[in-house]
């Protein structure tokens, strides 16, 4: 099945601009209508411009590569040669990922890979989140980043050649999204105890997975993070997602800065500003998972996520909306797994109402796994559909199914359906 969505697949460019010109200007439209794409990002080296409500765009000391980009679209890059002409004309290809999630072992491994890509190439999902710095900070290929072999995140090698597979999962018109989980890193806590999250104590702390994390107030993390990001988009992943990008969610630990509301909400989105300026010479998309709740609570739900200081630093929001994870329910709904559509669409709902951004700037994460926090009920097809069929009415730019065993069915999935088209 042939997913068109692919960067070189979708772009149209006309050039007229002159070789002394200080500036460059264009026009970016949707492949499919012609329409105007408003708030496109242009990217040319370190130079980063967004559209208007026209589509136009100027960009000053511009570098020999023009990239763009836009939620729910794909990518698009195109060299821009001495002597030529403007405006510059770019045609985007829509794009919705409906992602499977693989771990660091999922990766690497056959059977649950070639499944995955399986039903990849039978149904409606067209993408895969894949965990390049897992959730104990293990990185499946061998890094060039020196800190991840000085605290162990090598001593594992699920993939042999991570470029080699990107471009094997690009051929099959794959849209690729890298997971790099930030502050819940056992390896990173243990082999830098000064950059552990600590116990009043001052001995090191753990969750309830007996794991570590490292201080989100650090820098050092932050760099090591950033430095590891980057790397996958050099790989040529299209986004980045990054997880456990919070503060832990207890009021136990001690930091190296007093932890108040917003010192916790500073450093989340100091980082992800940082993670942005990091990453924009990659033209690649950079989104972050966070809590359910997030959506509905006003304050930072004490681990540093406020929507609103979120959305400026981030092209996709991925809301965890598992009906399991939602404790005390919503509004007018106390038992969340009884209700998957009502949960995923009105959380949606509220966030929008919030933030007031783009429907197509949240991706949420569904679940695909038996509930665990209310009846242990089976999550079969039919809660999966129903969750889909919620993000997809509220008009998402996608959605992601997690499983943490790598376990999915076609069950709940349409099949065959074209992929990259806006429902």
């Amino acid at each position: 099945m042939v997913k068109q969505f692919l960067a070189a697949s979708c772009i149209i460019v006309t050039l007229l601009l002159p070789a002394a010109a200080a500036a460059l200007d264009g026009r970016v439209t949707d492949a499919q209508s012609g329409l105007p794409i408003a708030d496109a990002l242009v990217t040319s080296g370190q130079n980063v411009v967004r559209t208007d409500a026209r589509g136009l765009f100027r960009i000053n000391a511009f570098a020999p590569l023009i990239a763009v980009r836009a939620p729910g679209y794909g990518r698009a890059a195109q060299p821009i040669g001495p002597g030529a002409m403007q405006p510059v004309a770019i045609s985007l290809a829509p794009i919705l990922p409906k992602a499977l999630y693989l771990t660091f072992y999922g990766i690497g491994d056959k059977t649950l890979r070639g499944a995955a890509i399986n039903l990849i190439e039978h149904t409606e999902a067209n993408a895969l989140v894949i965990d390049i710095k897992g959730d104990r900070g293990m990185i499946p290929y061998k890094s060039a980043v020196a800190r991840a072999g000085e605290v162990g995140a090598q001593r594992v090698t699920t993939v042999r050649d991570m470029r080699g597979m990107v471009e094997f999962l690009h051929q099959k018109h794959i849209y690729l999204i890298a997971r790099v989980v930030v502050f819940k890193d056992d390896l990173l806590a243990t082999a830098h105890p000064e950059l552990a999250v600590r116990k009043k104590d001052g001995t090191v702390w753990h969750d309830r997975e007996h794991l570590a994390w490292v201080d989100p107030f650090r820098t050092e993390v932050w760099n090591y993070n950033l430095d590891i990001a980057a790397e996958a988009a050099a790989l040529d992943f299209d986004e980045i997602q990054f997880d456990y990008i919070r503060f832990p969610d207890t009021a136990e630990p001690v930091f190296s800065r007093e932890s108040t509301e917003q010192s916790r909400v500073d450093a989340i989105s100091g980082f992800l500003a940082a993670a942005r300026q990091r990453l924009a010479p990659f033209n690649v998309f950079v989104s972050a998972d966070i809590f359910g709740y997030v959506c509905w609570n006003l304050n930072d739900t004490r681990i540093g996520q406020r929507l609103e200081a979120l959305t400026p630093y981030l092209d996709y929001l991925s809301p965890m909306l598992y009906p399991s994870g939602f404790q005390y329910g919503i509004p007018g709904y106390r038992d969340p797994v009884a209700h998957p559509y009502e949960i995923v669409s009105r959380s949606l709902k509220r966030a929008v109402q919030r933030s007031g951004i783009s429907p197509l700037r949240f991706r949420p994460w569904l679940q695909a796994f038996r509930d665990y926090a209310f009846d242990r009920r089976p999550f079969t097809g039919k809660e999966v559909r129903q969750q889909i069929d919620a993000a997809e009415s509220f008009g998402s730019g996608g959605w992601m199914l997690w499983n943490p065993r790598n376990d999915y069915s076609s069950s709940g999935l349409r099949l065959n359906a074209p992929s990259g088209a806006r429902k």
